[in-house]
Protein backbone atom coordinates (compact mmCIF):
# COMPACT_ATOMS: atom_id res chain seq x y z
CA UNK A 1 0.00 0.00 0.00
CA UNK A 2 1.20 3.30 -0.91
CA UNK A 3 2.21 5.97 1.70
CA UNK A 4 -0.31 8.26 0.44
CA UNK A 5 -3.31 5.45 0.77
CA UNK A 6 -2.18 5.45 4.32
CA UNK A 7 -2.46 8.70 5.00
CA UNK A 8 -5.65 9.05 3.71
CA UNK A 9 -7.00 6.49 5.50
CA UNK A 10 -5.41 7.38 8.58
CA UNK A 11 -7.15 11.22 8.18
CA UNK A 12 -10.83 9.07 7.09
CA UNK A 13 -10.65 7.39 10.12
CA UNK A 14 -9.95 10.99 12.12
CA UNK A 15 -12.56 12.33 10.98
CA UNK A 16 -15.13 9.75 11.54
CA UNK A 17 -14.64 10.76 14.86
CA UNK A 18 -14.22 14.29 15.43
CA UNK A 19 -15.60 14.71 18.67
CA UNK A 20 -13.44 12.00 19.93
CA UNK A 21 -10.26 13.51 18.11
CA UNK A 22 -10.95 16.96 19.68
CA UNK A 23 -11.12 15.54 23.51
CA UNK A 24 -7.77 13.57 23.24
CA UNK A 25 -5.95 16.70 21.31
CA UNK A 26 -7.21 18.50 24.52
CA UNK A 27 -4.28 17.19 27.02
CA UNK A 28 -1.52 17.97 24.36
CA UNK A 29 -2.59 21.61 23.66
CA UNK A 30 -3.14 22.59 27.24
CA UNK A 31 0.39 20.73 28.08
CA UNK A 32 2.08 22.93 25.34
CA UNK A 33 0.41 26.11 25.97
CA UNK A 34 1.48 25.53 29.41
CA UNK A 35 4.84 24.90 27.89
CA UNK A 36 5.27 27.58 25.74
CA UNK A 37 3.90 30.31 28.20
CA UNK A 38 5.94 29.44 31.20
CA UNK A 39 9.31 29.09 29.05
CA UNK A 40 7.83 32.57 27.67
CA UNK A 41 7.85 34.46 31.59
CA UNK A 42 11.17 32.81 32.06
CA UNK A 43 12.95 34.19 28.60
CA UNK A 44 11.16 37.66 29.57
CA UNK A 45 12.09 37.40 33.06
CA UNK A 46 16.00 36.62 32.22
CA UNK A 47 15.88 39.66 29.64
CA UNK A 48 14.88 42.19 32.22
CA UNK A 49 17.43 40.64 34.65
CA UNK A 50 19.99 41.50 31.62
CA UNK A 51 18.44 45.41 30.92
CA UNK A 52 18.95 45.58 34.38
CA UNK A 53 22.50 44.85 34.05
CA UNK A 54 23.01 46.87 30.91
CA UNK A 55 21.59 49.94 32.88
CA UNK A 56 24.40 49.40 36.28
CA UNK A 57 27.34 50.29 33.62
CA UNK A 58 29.98 48.96 31.93
CA UNK A 59 31.85 46.01 33.23
CA UNK A 60 31.22 47.62 36.73
CA UNK A 61 32.81 46.29 40.34
CA UNK A 62 31.20 47.38 43.04
CA UNK A 63 33.63 47.44 46.22
CA UNK A 64 31.82 48.10 49.67
CA UNK A 65 32.91 49.29 52.90
CA UNK A 66 31.98 46.99 55.42
CA UNK A 67 30.48 47.02 58.92
CA UNK A 68 31.24 48.13 62.07
CA UNK A 69 30.75 45.96 65.28
CA UNK A 70 30.16 48.76 68.32
CA UNK A 71 29.41 47.13 71.59
CA UNK A 72 28.12 44.12 70.03
CA UNK A 73 25.99 46.33 67.85
CA UNK A 74 27.02 45.76 64.14
CA UNK A 75 25.99 48.11 61.66
CA UNK A 76 25.00 46.97 57.76
CA UNK A 77 27.72 47.26 54.97
CA UNK A 78 28.79 50.73 53.66
CA UNK A 79 29.40 51.81 57.52
CA UNK A 80 32.90 51.07 58.11
CA UNK A 81 35.68 53.50 58.43
CA UNK A 82 38.45 51.79 56.54
CA UNK A 83 36.95 52.43 53.16
CA UNK A 84 38.54 55.64 52.09
CA UNK A 85 39.69 58.25 49.01
CA UNK A 86 43.01 56.84 49.16
CA UNK A 87 42.17 53.61 48.30
CA UNK A 88 39.93 54.92 45.07
CA UNK A 89 43.62 56.19 44.84
CA UNK A 90 45.21 52.96 45.04
CA UNK A 91 42.99 51.06 42.38
CA UNK A 92 43.48 54.18 40.02
CA UNK A 93 46.92 52.53 39.26
CA UNK A 94 45.83 48.71 38.22
CA UNK A 95 46.53 48.79 34.68
CA UNK A 96 43.16 46.27 35.26
CA UNK A 97 41.33 48.93 35.86
CA UNK A 98 39.65 52.13 33.52
CA UNK A 99 37.46 54.28 35.69
CA UNK A 100 37.17 54.72 39.26
CA UNK A 101 34.50 56.58 40.69
CA UNK A 102 34.39 57.10 44.34
CA UNK A 103 31.06 57.34 46.29
CA UNK A 104 29.15 58.14 49.40
CA UNK A 105 25.52 58.82 49.89
CA UNK A 106 22.82 60.64 52.31
CA UNK A 107 18.93 61.15 52.19
CA UNK A 108 18.76 64.69 52.00
CA UNK A 109 15.51 67.21 51.23
CA UNK A 110 15.62 69.00 47.94
CA UNK A 111 14.36 72.81 47.54
CA UNK A 112 13.31 74.92 44.93
CA UNK A 113 11.28 77.23 45.25
CA UNK A 114 7.92 76.50 47.12
CA UNK A 115 8.83 72.84 45.47
CA UNK A 116 10.82 70.26 47.84
CA UNK A 117 11.59 66.59 47.35
CA UNK A 118 13.79 64.38 49.83
CA UNK A 119 15.98 62.44 47.70
CA UNK A 120 19.32 60.55 47.67
CA UNK A 121 22.11 62.79 47.16
CA UNK A 122 25.17 60.56 45.68
CA UNK A 123 28.39 61.94 46.18
CA UNK A 124 30.98 60.83 43.32
CA UNK A 125 33.80 61.72 40.80
CA UNK A 126 33.50 62.58 37.18
CA UNK A 127 33.97 59.25 35.92
CA UNK A 128 30.38 58.00 36.90
CA UNK A 129 28.98 58.92 33.37
CA UNK A 130 31.37 56.43 32.03
CA UNK A 131 31.47 53.46 34.29
CA UNK A 132 27.43 53.38 34.34
CA UNK A 133 27.58 54.40 30.62
CA UNK A 134 25.21 57.19 31.28
CA UNK A 135 24.85 60.43 29.34
CA UNK A 136 23.43 63.61 29.95
CA UNK A 137 19.95 64.74 28.96
CA UNK A 138 20.87 68.49 29.74
CA UNK A 139 24.12 70.57 30.77
CA UNK A 140 27.43 68.57 31.64
CA UNK A 141 28.91 67.09 34.71
CA UNK A 142 31.16 68.70 36.83
CA UNK A 143 35.15 68.56 36.80
CA UNK A 144 37.89 67.33 38.50
CA UNK A 145 38.16 71.29 39.80
CA UNK A 146 35.13 71.01 41.39
CA UNK A 147 35.93 67.56 43.21
CA UNK A 148 39.11 69.19 44.54
CA UNK A 149 37.39 71.96 45.48
CA UNK A 150 34.64 70.48 46.93
CA UNK A 151 32.26 72.71 44.93
CA UNK A 152 28.51 73.04 46.06
CA UNK A 153 27.32 71.86 42.28
CA UNK A 154 24.91 69.66 41.57
CA UNK A 155 23.68 66.94 38.11
CA UNK A 156 20.38 66.13 38.55
CA UNK A 157 18.40 62.61 37.93
CA UNK A 158 15.67 62.77 35.75
CA UNK A 159 13.11 62.19 38.40
CA UNK A 160 14.33 64.83 40.60
CA UNK A 161 14.39 67.51 38.16
CA UNK A 162 10.74 66.37 37.06
CA UNK A 163 9.84 66.95 40.24
CA UNK A 164 11.56 70.17 40.80
CA UNK A 165 10.70 72.09 37.45
CA UNK A 166 8.24 70.35 35.54
CA UNK A 167 8.76 67.73 32.88
CA UNK A 168 10.96 68.64 29.53
CA UNK A 169 12.40 71.76 31.67
CA UNK A 170 16.49 72.40 31.69
CA UNK A 171 16.86 73.15 34.95
CA UNK A 172 20.56 74.10 34.32
CA UNK A 173 22.27 77.50 35.52
CA UNK A 174 18.98 77.40 38.65
CA UNK A 175 20.08 77.47 42.08
CA UNK A 176 18.74 74.65 44.95
CA UNK A 177 18.84 73.79 48.43
CA UNK A 178 20.42 71.35 49.70
CA UNK A 179 20.20 71.95 53.98
CA UNK A 180 21.48 75.15 54.16
CA UNK A 181 23.64 74.67 51.63
CA UNK A 182 23.07 76.35 47.36
CA UNK A 183 24.06 74.25 44.65
CA UNK A 184 24.25 75.38 41.12
CA UNK A 185 22.39 73.02 38.52
CA UNK A 186 25.15 72.18 36.05
CA UNK A 187 22.90 69.55 34.14
CA UNK A 188 19.98 66.33 34.21
CA UNK A 189 21.32 63.02 33.50
CA UNK A 190 19.13 60.53 31.01
CA UNK A 191 16.35 58.64 32.33
CA UNK A 192 17.88 55.10 33.44
CA UNK A 193 15.49 53.47 35.34
CA UNK A 194 15.57 50.52 37.82
CA UNK A 195 19.21 49.86 38.50
CA UNK A 196 20.42 46.20 39.52
CA UNK A 197 19.30 46.15 42.83
CA UNK A 198 15.55 47.51 41.99
CA UNK A 199 16.31 50.95 43.30
CA UNK A 200 15.22 53.48 41.23
CA UNK A 201 18.18 55.17 39.74
CA UNK A 202 16.69 58.36 38.41
CA UNK A 203 15.69 59.54 41.98
CA UNK A 204 19.35 60.76 42.39
CA UNK A 205 20.94 63.58 42.75
CA UNK A 206 25.09 64.01 41.40
CA UNK A 207 27.61 66.32 43.50
CA UNK A 208 31.19 66.11 44.01
CA UNK A 209 31.93 63.32 46.90
CA UNK A 210 34.17 65.50 48.51
CA UNK A 211 30.96 68.26 49.03
CA UNK A 212 28.91 65.56 50.61
CA UNK A 213 32.06 64.92 52.57
CA UNK A 214 33.03 68.05 53.92
CA UNK A 215 29.54 69.53 53.87
CA UNK A 216 26.82 67.52 54.43
CA UNK A 217 27.97 64.42 56.13
CA UNK A 218 31.15 65.24 57.81
CA UNK A 219 33.17 62.27 57.44
CA UNK A 220 36.24 61.29 56.06
CA UNK A 221 35.44 58.05 54.98
CA UNK A 222 33.61 56.78 52.07
CA UNK A 223 30.87 53.87 51.66
CA UNK A 224 31.63 52.33 48.38
CA UNK A 225 34.28 52.32 45.06
CA UNK A 226 32.53 52.05 41.94
CA UNK A 227 35.35 50.40 39.17
CA UNK A 228 35.23 49.77 35.52
CA UNK A 229 37.68 46.89 34.15
CA UNK A 230 39.37 47.63 30.90
CA UNK A 231 37.98 45.18 28.98
CA UNK A 232 34.33 42.33 29.76
CA UNK A 233 36.37 39.26 29.76
CA UNK A 234 38.92 40.86 32.47
CA UNK A 235 35.98 41.82 34.89
CA UNK A 236 36.68 38.56 37.03
CA UNK A 237 40.78 39.43 37.07
CA UNK A 238 40.60 43.03 37.93
CA UNK A 239 38.12 42.29 40.91
CA UNK A 240 41.02 39.75 42.08
CA UNK A 241 43.66 42.45 41.82
CA UNK A 242 41.33 44.80 43.79
CA UNK A 243 40.58 42.31 46.16
CA UNK A 244 44.59 41.49 46.91
CA UNK A 245 45.43 45.40 46.68
CA UNK A 246 43.06 46.29 49.55
CA UNK A 247 44.58 43.91 51.80
CA UNK A 248 47.67 44.48 51.27
CA UNK A 249 46.78 48.28 52.01
CA UNK A 250 44.41 47.08 54.59
CA UNK A 251 46.72 44.77 56.02
CA UNK A 252 44.13 42.06 56.30
CA UNK A 253 44.41 38.34 55.29
CA UNK A 254 41.65 36.03 53.19
CA UNK A 255 38.81 35.85 55.46
CA UNK A 256 38.88 39.06 57.38
CA UNK A 257 38.39 41.40 54.67
CA UNK A 258 36.89 45.17 55.80
CA UNK A 259 35.48 45.22 52.69
CA UNK A 260 33.19 43.36 49.91
CA UNK A 261 34.18 43.01 45.95
CA UNK A 262 31.14 42.29 43.89
CA UNK A 263 30.96 41.81 40.21
CA UNK A 264 27.42 42.00 37.98
CA UNK A 265 28.38 38.47 37.48
CA UNK A 266 27.87 37.73 41.52
CA UNK A 267 23.90 39.69 41.18
CA UNK A 268 23.05 37.63 37.84
CA UNK A 269 24.20 34.60 38.69
CA UNK A 270 21.96 35.26 41.89
CA UNK A 271 18.53 36.00 39.64
CA UNK A 272 19.63 34.17 37.21
CA UNK A 273 19.83 31.37 39.15
CA UNK A 274 16.24 31.99 41.23
CA UNK A 275 14.15 32.41 37.61
CA UNK A 276 15.93 29.21 36.54
CA UNK A 277 14.49 27.16 39.28
CA UNK A 278 11.31 29.02 38.89
CA UNK A 279 11.07 28.14 35.01
CA UNK A 280 12.10 24.61 35.51
CA UNK A 281 9.51 24.32 38.14
CA UNK A 282 6.91 25.73 36.02
CA UNK A 283 7.91 23.93 32.84
CA UNK A 284 8.19 20.47 35.02
CA UNK A 285 4.57 21.29 35.95
CA UNK A 286 3.58 21.47 32.19
CA UNK A 287 5.28 18.79 31.11
CA UNK A 288 3.69 16.58 33.30
CA UNK A 289 0.62 18.16 31.51
CA UNK A 290 2.00 16.46 28.37
CA UNK A 291 2.88 13.10 29.07
CA UNK A 292 -0.97 13.15 30.79
CA UNK A 293 -1.91 13.74 27.01
CA UNK A 294 0.40 10.83 25.79
CA UNK A 295 -1.70 8.83 27.98
CA UNK A 296 -4.67 10.18 26.52
CA UNK A 297 -3.74 9.53 23.12
CA UNK A 298 -2.48 6.02 23.73
CA UNK A 299 -5.81 5.33 25.17
CA UNK A 300 -7.94 6.35 22.74
CA UNK A 301 -5.95 4.50 20.41
CA UNK A 302 -6.32 1.72 22.06
CA UNK A 303 -9.85 1.60 22.33
CA UNK A 304 -9.57 2.68 18.43
CA UNK A 305 -8.07 -0.41 17.74
CA UNK A 306 -10.86 -2.90 20.14
CA UNK A 307 -13.43 -1.06 17.65
CA UNK A 308 -12.30 -1.48 14.60
CA UNK A 309 -10.64 -5.01 14.60
CA UNK A 310 -13.05 -6.12 11.88
CA UNK A 311 -11.35 -3.63 9.95
CA UNK A 312 -8.40 -4.20 10.62
CA UNK A 313 -8.99 -7.81 9.96
CA UNK A 314 -10.39 -7.50 6.45
CA UNK A 315 -7.55 -5.11 5.11
CA UNK A 316 -4.68 -7.62 6.44
CA UNK A 317 -7.05 -10.71 4.43
CA UNK A 318 -7.06 -8.60 1.36
CA UNK A 319 -3.15 -8.11 1.20
CA UNK A 320 -2.41 -5.53 3.21
CA UNK A 321 0.84 -5.79 5.54
CA UNK A 322 1.02 -5.59 9.44
CA UNK A 323 3.48 -2.39 8.59
CA UNK A 324 0.92 -0.80 6.77
CA UNK A 325 -1.78 -1.07 9.78
CA UNK A 326 1.31 0.45 11.63
CA UNK A 327 2.30 2.82 10.16
CA UNK A 328 -1.52 4.12 9.80
CA UNK A 329 -2.55 4.11 13.33
CA UNK A 330 1.35 5.74 14.10
CA UNK A 331 0.66 8.82 11.55
CA UNK A 332 -2.91 8.81 12.91
CA UNK A 333 -1.34 9.39 17.07
CA UNK A 334 1.11 11.54 15.54
CA UNK A 335 -1.39 13.93 13.52
CA UNK A 336 -3.21 14.12 16.72
CA UNK A 337 0.00 15.43 18.73
CA UNK A 338 1.73 17.58 16.04
CA UNK A 339 -2.11 19.60 15.48
CA UNK A 340 -2.39 19.41 19.47
CA UNK A 341 1.05 20.90 19.19
CA UNK A 342 0.38 23.63 17.09
CA UNK A 343 -2.85 25.08 18.50
CA UNK A 344 -1.04 25.36 22.39
CA UNK A 345 1.54 26.76 20.51
CA UNK A 346 -1.15 30.00 19.18
CA UNK A 347 -2.50 29.52 22.74
CA UNK A 348 0.65 29.81 24.13
CA UNK A 349 1.81 33.07 22.25
CA UNK A 350 -1.39 34.13 23.12
CA UNK A 351 -1.29 33.87 26.73
CA UNK A 352 2.12 35.07 26.88
CA UNK A 353 0.88 37.98 25.12
CA UNK A 354 -1.88 38.46 27.57
CA UNK A 355 0.21 38.65 30.52
CA UNK A 356 2.47 41.15 28.82
CA UNK A 357 -0.25 43.55 27.58
CA UNK A 358 -2.43 43.09 30.83
CA UNK A 359 0.08 42.06 33.97
CA UNK A 360 3.09 44.12 33.07
CA UNK A 361 4.83 40.81 33.25
CA UNK A 362 8.21 40.16 30.62
CA UNK A 363 7.44 37.29 28.37
CA UNK A 364 9.35 36.52 25.35
CA UNK A 365 8.63 33.30 23.36
CA UNK A 366 12.06 32.14 22.16
CA UNK A 367 11.81 30.35 18.66
CA UNK A 368 13.69 27.17 20.06
CA UNK A 369 10.96 26.78 22.50
CA UNK A 370 8.34 26.34 19.45
CA UNK A 371 11.03 24.12 17.94
CA UNK A 372 11.32 22.17 20.96
CA UNK A 373 7.24 22.44 21.70
CA UNK A 374 6.45 20.50 18.15
CA UNK A 375 9.71 18.29 18.31
CA UNK A 376 7.85 16.82 21.86
CA UNK A 377 4.74 16.93 20.60
CA UNK A 378 5.79 14.39 17.33
CA UNK A 379 7.52 12.60 20.10
CA UNK A 380 4.88 12.21 22.56
CA UNK A 381 2.94 10.86 19.37
CA UNK A 382 5.22 8.28 18.34
CA UNK A 383 5.95 6.77 21.78
CA UNK A 384 2.31 6.70 23.06
CA UNK A 385 1.40 5.95 19.57
CA UNK A 386 3.65 3.02 18.97
CA UNK A 387 2.15 0.18 21.47
CA UNK A 388 -1.37 0.72 20.17
CA UNK A 389 -0.53 0.92 16.59
CA UNK A 390 1.43 -2.37 17.15
CA UNK A 391 -0.98 -4.11 18.97
CA UNK A 392 -3.05 -3.45 15.95
CA UNK A 393 -0.21 -4.68 13.07
CA UNK A 394 -0.34 -7.66 15.22
CA UNK A 395 -3.97 -8.94 14.81
CA UNK A 396 -4.48 -12.40 13.21
CA UNK A 397 -6.57 -11.81 10.75
CA UNK A 398 -9.00 -14.75 11.06
CA UNK A 399 -9.04 -13.53 14.57
CA UNK A 400 -10.39 -10.12 14.02
CA UNK A 401 -12.57 -11.32 11.68
CA UNK A 402 -14.21 -13.20 14.14
CA UNK A 403 -14.34 -10.58 17.00
CA UNK A 404 -17.66 -9.10 17.89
Amino acid sequence: MSLLMTFRIAFKALGRNKMRTALTMLGMIIGVAAVIAMVALGTGAQQQIEDQVKTAGTNLITIIAGSVNTGGVRSGFGNSPRLTPEDANLLRQLPEIQYVAESISARQQVIYGNQNWNTSVEGTNVDLPDIRSWPLKYGSFFTDDDVKSAAKVAVLGSNVSDTLFGEDVDPTGLQIRVRNHIFHVLGVMTSKGAGSGGSNMDDQIFVPYTTVMKKLTGTTFIQRIYASATSADGVNTAAAAITSALRTSHETAPGEDDFTVQTLDDIVALRTQATATMTSLLAGIAGVSLVVGGIGIMNIMLVSVTERTREIGLRLAIGARGSDVLLQFLIEAIVISIAGGAFGIAIGFLVSELLRVYQGMAASVPANAVLVAVGFSAAVGIFFGFYPARKAAGLDPIDALRFE
